[in-house]
């Protein structure tokens, strides 16, 4: 995915971007010209000369179709339009690509594949809010039976660039070129899926500052946390660098805590320590080297250890059992100044009286649910009628707290902010074990001093990170072990970076 900017528009925040470009002499034409132009580069380079076959719209996206049917035929390529809704006059700037445009053209059929080696969405645009019905849904059909290539001009036809649900059917594009800024759609699930790659070109549009409604989310790398991770200054030793408390479950379920223990040392955190109940200390002792094992039975014996290592983070919920007991125990936590990471069944146990988790929850905490823990904790705002970074933005606001609404788009969102979504991450982290390492990470930056909402940032790309570097078969003890070498090469990054800024500055 090429993304052209970390800043993710809204429909109408792509359209004012439009209206600010023409009034600052950038008409909708010369946009509509570098659309097409943009498109049919992209198409040059990954495919050679062939017979290809437009399918355009009545409005800016078929205009766009038609600019990069002359472009392509300027270029040798056998092309021909084909009219969507012959019936319906051209609109806005589409009218002045009908002009220019002198090949084939003629009114669309299901037949209009016939020979067809490339295909060229331009039927719909982001702004689509229905189902495609009649000849275009037949169109959509034929197009993704037909086992051609498919290119799609802004966004498949039969998305919504505000939602990640098709209302219908929708294209399956192999690439998609879209224009000055991504939108929700093509990087939520399900709708990314349909995207294919994704290219986001620059057309012209005069960079200005928008207003914060356009920019829906931000698109999580590691220049939004550059502060994190750090190794901290030469003289530091394992106190400045944080002391981690993490929760352990029942003896025969430890493996969870362990995991995210080992992840809060790999993120940084100076001191690790396992609380845990007495039958689990021996099985955590044998285990575990470099992370140390304290007894509790009670909550405030719990109280008492986090007090006494000190903790600057804590992490609860790993495995711990669903139980009356880790109820009482996080809501203690809660009550310590500390910020304090919520994962698995410290959220599950509450899905019966979710807001009295709610309750307690401070700006310094971090949740992580899944869709399933999502759902049961803010019941109604994983509805279709929002998407997942209106859902978890809602989410923050009601929890007071950062959230990471976890899955292959985790968002990760506090109040007050725009929300990040993640695309920066494997498919095999789909198995057991990796939600407990990202809690840990997440606690190791906690711990160290991180802002949560940074903390939690770096903490999913780091994840993400690792999992691409596994890649296929990983289990999830390994992410941890990879944390090293990826936050060197991060560092080194950083540095090359640096330099190359202050020989531009100089």
């Amino acid at each position: 995915m090429t993304p052209g900017s970390e800043e993710i528009f809204s429909i109408e925040g792509v359209r004012r971007a439009d209206r600010y470009a023409s009034g600052h002499g950038r008409s909708g034409w010369a946009l509509m010209q570098a659309a097409g132009a943009a498109v049919a580069s992209e198409i040059r380079t990954r495919w050679s000369p062939r017979q290809t076959v437009i399918f355009a719209g009545a409005g800016n996206n078929g205009g766009d179709g038609l600019v990069i049917a002359e472009r392509l035929a300027a270029a040798g390529w056998l092309v021909r339009v084909e009219r969507v809704f012959p019936g319906r006059e051209w609109t806005g700037d589409a009218d002045v690509a009908a002009q220019h445009w002198t090949g084939p053209l003629a009114p669309a059929t299901p037949d209009s594949l016939t020979g067809a080696e490339l295909i060229v969405d331009a039927i719909f645009g982001t702004g689509l809010s229905r189902r495609p019905e009649g000849l275009a849904a037949e169109l959509i059909k034929a197009i993704n039976a037909s086992g051609r290539p498919v290119v799609a001009v802004d966004i498949p036809s039969g998305l919504s660039g505000d939602r990640a649900e098709p209302e219908g059917v929708a294209v399956e594009a192999d690439l998609t070129v879209t224009f000055h800024r991504l939108r929700p759609a093509h990087l939520l699930q399900p709708s990314v899926q349909f995207c294919g790659e994704i290219v986001c070109a620059d057309i012209g549009i005069p960079e200005h500052t928008p207003p914060e409604d356009d920019i829906v989310a931000r698109w999580n790398h590691p220049g939004l946390w550059s502060d994190w991770p750090h190794s901290g200054s030469p003289d530091t030793h394992k106190h400045r660098k944080g002391r981690l408390a993490v929760l352990s479950g029942p003896a025969k379920a430890t493996g969870a805590a362990r995991m995210a223990a080992e992840a809060g040392l790999r993120a940084g955190a100076g001191l690790v320590t396992m609380l845990t109940p007495p039958g689990a200390a021996l099985v955590n002792a044998s285990h575990l080297t470099e992370v140390m094992i304290r007894s509790f039975r009670e909550s405030d014996d719990f109280l008492s250890g986090l007090d006494d290592i000190r903790a600057t983070a804590a992490v609860l919920g790993p495995a711990a059992g669903k139980n009356d007991a880790l109820r009482e125990l996080v809501i203690a936590a809660l009550s310590r100044p500390l910020p304090v990471v919520l994962d698995g069944d410290a959220l599950s146990v509450f899905e019966d009286d979710p807001g009295h988790l709610l309750g307690h929850l401070r700006h310094h905490d971090v949740i992580t649910p899944h869709a399933g823990e999502f759902e049961r904790l803010f019941p109604g705002l994983s509805d279709s009628a929002l998407n997942k970074i209106e859902a978890a933005r809602a989410a923050a606001d009601k929890a007071g707290c950062v959230v990471v609404y976890k899955g292959a788009d985790s968002v990760i969102a506090v109040s007050g902010r725009t929300p990040r979504i993640n695309t920066h991450a494997s498919s095999a982290l789909a198995t057991a074990g990796t939600g407990d390492t990202l809690a840990g990470l997440i606690g190791g930056l906690l711990a160290q001093g991180a802002p949560a909402f940074d903390a939690a940032s770096a903490a999913v790309w780091l994840h993400g990170e690792a999992a691409l570097r596994l890649g296929p078969g990983l289990i999830a003890g390994e992410l941890a072990d990879a944390m090293p070498a990826v936050m060197q090469d991060l560092t080194r990054r950083r540095r090359i970076a640096a330099a190359r800024a202050a020989l531009i500055g100089g």
